[in-house]
């Protein structure tokens, strides 16, 4: 059994979601009583939305870097950094990574694929719906990619800080999320809804659209486990 080692803290109350999910996980697969290794490096979210913020990618790069090689000197075989955002920074992160790396965005595009998805609408925070992260990664499998406008990533990306990151779920809020994502779907004849932000499964769930919703964060840790 491989030792997996996550980049937390950004922001805290989806790792939470990363933690209990691979024990879960893993234990409802394996049904022999044994947990997963887990290390955990919780990074500080202030520092890195700062640099993020700033557009400052060598910034993230490094500190990434740096929590990774503390999760391979802790004895993990391999890491996963546990928010889409710093995924824009991915490829720089990787050539430099001293542990294999799972990626959320890689592994969700893998995902919508499988499930015969040819458009979907992606939410997330700002950097992530403007970054252009989703749109180009699903597009390498032949998905087009719908993000909300400007004004409307205002919406989700405000809805996000500071509530959400702090597992605050306002209803407000999640109704004025989903009458963007119900609009774009129907607008744009969307086969799913991608939740682009580990941060969102606490408030939009499944059920809430007719639209298959794709759980990013559910997505990854699934993938987690099967590389463990």
């Amino acid at each position: 059994m491989k030792k997996v080692g996550i980049i937390g803290g950004i922001g805290p109350a989806s790792t939470l979601d990363y933690y209990t999910g691979i024990i879960n996980g893993h234990m409802s697969r394996t049904k022999d009583g044994n947990y997963p290794e887990i290390v955990i490096n919780s990074v500080n979210m202030t520092e890195m939305l700062s640099c993020i913020q700033n557009e400052d990618w060598d910034a993230v790069t490094d500190m990434l870097v740096s929590a990774i090689d503390e999760l391979s000197n802790a004895g993990a075989d391999f890491a996963a950094i546990a928010s889409n955002t710093p995924h824009i920074a991915f490829d720089a992160i990787l050539a430099r990574s001293s542990l294999p790396l799972i990626s959320i965005v890689e592994e969700t595009c893998r995902y919508a694929e499988s499930k015969g998805c040819g458009k979907a609408v992606v939410i997330g925070t700002r950097f992530t719906m403007s970054s252009g992260l989703y749109t180009k990664a699903l597009g390498k499998y032949g998905i087009d990619a719908v993000v909300p406008s400007a004004a409307e990533q205002d919406i989700i990306h405000g809805a996000i800080f500071p509530n959400l990151e702090n597992g605050i779920v306002v209803p407000e809020d999640k109704e004025k999320i989903l009458t963007i994502a119900n609009r774009l779907i129907t607008e744009h004849k969307a086969d799913a809804l991608i939740l682009g932000c580990t941060e969102l499964p606490l408030m939009i769930k499944d059920g809430d659209l007719e639209t298959p919703i794709l759980n990013a964060t559910q997505i990854h840790i699934d993938s987690i486990i099967e590389h463990i």
